[in-house]
């Protein structure tokens, strides 16, 4: 007997989750799609929206405090470096005239963050295709052919 897996997608609207999100569901899991939908464009929740399985949960207005998921893919850039690095190679790229401004970090913030994603490497097969700094300068792209439109 094949049960069923649920899957918990966070981000679920924006143009990653959208799509992540269709290929669980044509992969046979349920799909919990969890996202504020403030940063995902009207076309990838349209998109997910409309998906022929989402029908069916569109009307339980039920949502339960506790999910059980049963496996966690982080889909993150596995290559360390900083923010402060990060924010400067944002500046550059968009030819911004943005001053870095630095802040106490929050008590439980964490120092060092290092996505492991050796799960997805392992059972989905993915991991990133194309550098931080090709990815930076697509999604400013990206945005700018948006804010054009």
């Amino acid at each position: 007997m094949h049960l069923q897996k649920r899957v918990l997608v966070t981000g679920g609207a924006g143009f990653l989750g959208s799509f992540l999100c269709d290929r669980l569901i044509r992969e046979g899991c349920e799909v919990i799609c969890c996202d504020n939908f403030f940063t995902g464009s009207k076309r990838n929740i349209v998109h997910l929206l409309n998906h022929p399985a989402f029908e069916l949960m569109r009307h339980d207005i039920t949502f339960p405090l506790y999910i059980e998921v049963d496996e966690i893919y982080n889909l993150g850039n596995p290559g360390e470096f900083t923010i402060l690095d990060l924010a400067e190679k944002v500046i550059r790229l968009t030819g911004s005239r943005s001053k870095i401004v630095f802040k106490p970090l929050p008590v439980d913030d964490p120092t060092q963050r290092c996505p492991d994603i050796e799960r997805a490497r392992e059972k989905l097969g993915w991991q990133p295709a194309i550098d931080l700094e090709e990815g930076l300068a697509r999604t400013i792209d990206y945005f700018r052919n948006l804010l054009r439109s």
